[in-house]
């Protein structure tokens, strides 16, 4: 590849001690801030290593939008088309071929690569990207790729980045690995506060702060709002209120992917915009021309509730570290202002991190894969926050009601089954136990309609989405509909061992019993987990 290519990005810097460190050892920290270039720059610096050979390099993103974004980007710099030297795979969405060396994943794709075949041939390294996100689906992954590094693949290369994170903490993770740090942009960013009145919704709070900005400030501005709802209604009170030469656009993750992709493309010349989103603009993309970001203060987060066993979003504050990204926003290419609409005193309460997934999760899902890696403890695993006990023994008593592992927490038939549909454990059992009768089409597409908010419209009646849904023309829908049907199609089960396990994996995991279900083929990488309920 031709190095004289790369932009020069902060990270440009440190890509040399980093490719030392990667030829000496086998894994790495690199922790970088927003805006120095580490997501683009350092696949495409690696794809000169001499360690590479023949095999690809696999960079996993928290949210689909930032997949597409790094790979277009990539594909840019090589002045290509994602697809060639660099593609993504997500669900729903394949953009590889033959010639794919680096691929842009979500995070729950690795898993599945990995628990579909531990081995992962053909691949040489795995990045974890924006680790600080703390995902469920990123920490499962890395203590799986860590399980499989040490037992299988001594030669796989990982390499954790991260802008607000603690770099010694997971340099210990990684049996000590080398920690490289990189300086950030120079560009200042103008902290100001302007705080909500009691009482004063943040939409109407938020529109006369995009006014005023807007009024006193040059360039485009990119409001941070905690969901969907708020988006809309802010944009609503703005449409009419602003000059003639301003577009309103939103960026939230059930966006169809053009609308996405519009919303983080440049403003025509000549035009300003106001980018309504949520947490989803927070890392891994880059909107030029933004140099006014307002901060709500709110984020909203997947919070489980063991007594009905579901998953709801709640509004909370966000953290230090969360607040500190969107600011950076302001200054990606230029110098910038950040608004926050709280007091600047108000700061400092905020909690320094946004808690780990793991520890505020559903874990039935990542148990059920664990017991598919022939894993049944797992906090057997390295994980930089272990699984809580009481959330791991009520998704043991799910997984054994719905006979989806056995007493000792081995996989059955039926799970082997569940797992191959890529669902959240209920809707998957529901699927699988609807194809025994003949409906797993029906029961596909309203699981599919569930874990992709937002297709067949907003309305609590879910017969009513379910209508609008089947004939609905836009993009995201059509792939949503070709999604069920791979998920209906039914597949032959597969009885023997895990076979994809070595003797000396099985034998320091205790064993992997006989007639426990082989692990299904490796799926369509488009058709991996399902995203996070956040707002990705």
């Amino acid at each position: 590849m031709n190095r004289g290519i790369l932009p020069e990005l902060p990270v440009s810097a440190v890509l040399p001690a980093l490719g030392e460190a990667l030829a000496g050892r086998n894994s790495a920290v690199l922790v970088a801030p927003p805006g120095a270039g580490k997501t683009t720059l350092v696949p495409l610096a690696l794809l000169d290593a001499p360690w590479l050979g023949e095999g690809r390099i696999v960079l996993l993103e928290p949210r689909r939008l930032a997949a597409r974004a790094a790979a277009r980007r990539m594909a840019e710099l090589l002045g290509e088309e994602p697809g060639g030297t660099v593609g993504f795979a997500m669900r729903m969405e394949n953009r590889t071929s033959a010639r794919t060396k680096i691929l842009v994943v979500t995070e729950g794709v690795l898993s599945r690569m990995i628990l579909d075949d531990p081995e992962l041939p053909g691949v040489s390294a795995v990045i974890f990207d924006e680790f600080h996100e703390r995902s469920l689906d990123g920490d499962f992954g890395l203590a799986l790729a860590l399980d499989v590094q040490g037992a299988l693949r001594p030669d796989l290369r990982l390499l954790v980045m991260s802008a607000t994170l603690d770099g010694a903490r997971v340099a210990k993770l990684l049996a000590g690995a080398p920690v490289i740090e990189s300086a950030g942009r120079a560009y200042p960013v103008d902290i100001r506060y302007d705080e909500r009145p009691a009482g004063v919704a943040i939409e109407d709070a938020m529109a006369k702060a995009v006014r005023s900005a807007l009024a006193i400030e040059q360039g485009s501005v990119l409001a941070f709002l905690p969901g969907q709802r708020e988006i809309e209604r802010t944009a609503e009170r703005l449409e009419g209120n602003v000059a003639a030469d301003t577009d309103i656009v939103p960026l939230y993750g059930q966006l169809d992917t053009r609308a996405q992709d519009a919303a983080i493309k440049p403003a025509p010349p000549g035009r300003r915009k106001i980018v309504l989103a949520t947490s989803i603009a927070e890392t891994s993309i880059t909107i030029d021309g933004v140099r006014v970001v307002i901060d709500s203060g709110l984020s909203r987060l997947p919070r489980y509730e063991p007594a009905s066993g579901l998953t709801r979003l709640e509004t909370v504050r966000v953290s230090k570290a969360s607040a500190d990204q969107r600011a950076g926003r302001a200054g990606r290419t230029q110098p910038g202002v950040a608004i926050r609409l709280w007091r600047a005193e108000q700061t400092a309460a905020l909690p320094a991190f946004t808690p780990p997934e793991m520890l505020e999760a559903d874990l039935s899902g990542m148990l059920l894969d664990c017991a598919a890696f022939g894993v049944a403890d797992p906090s057997s695993l390295s994980f930089l926050d272990s699984p809580p006990v009481p959330a791991l023994n009520e998704a043991r008593v799910l997984l054994k009601a719905l006979h989806a592992i056995d007493d000792a927490g081995r996989l059955t038939e039926v799970g082997a089954e569940m797992r191959k549909l890529a669902l959240p454990v209920r809707l998957a059992h529901m699927v699988a136990e609807a194809a025994r009768i003949g409906q797993a089409q029906e029961a596909a597409t309203l699981a599919v309609l569930l874990t992709e908010r937002g297709l067949g419209g907003d309305s609590a009646d879910l017969e009513r989405r379910l209508i609008r849904f089947r004939t609905e023309k836009s993009p995201r829908a059509s792939a949503a509909r070709q999604l069920a049907a791979r998920l209906a199609k039914p597949s032959p089960s597969r009885g023997g061992s895990a076979r994809t396990l070595s003797g000396a994996q099985r034998a320091r995991r205790g064993g992997v019993a006989d007639g426990m279900p082989e692990p299904p083929p490796p799926p369509n990488p488009a058709a991996g987990a399902p995203p996070p309920q956040g707002g990705g």
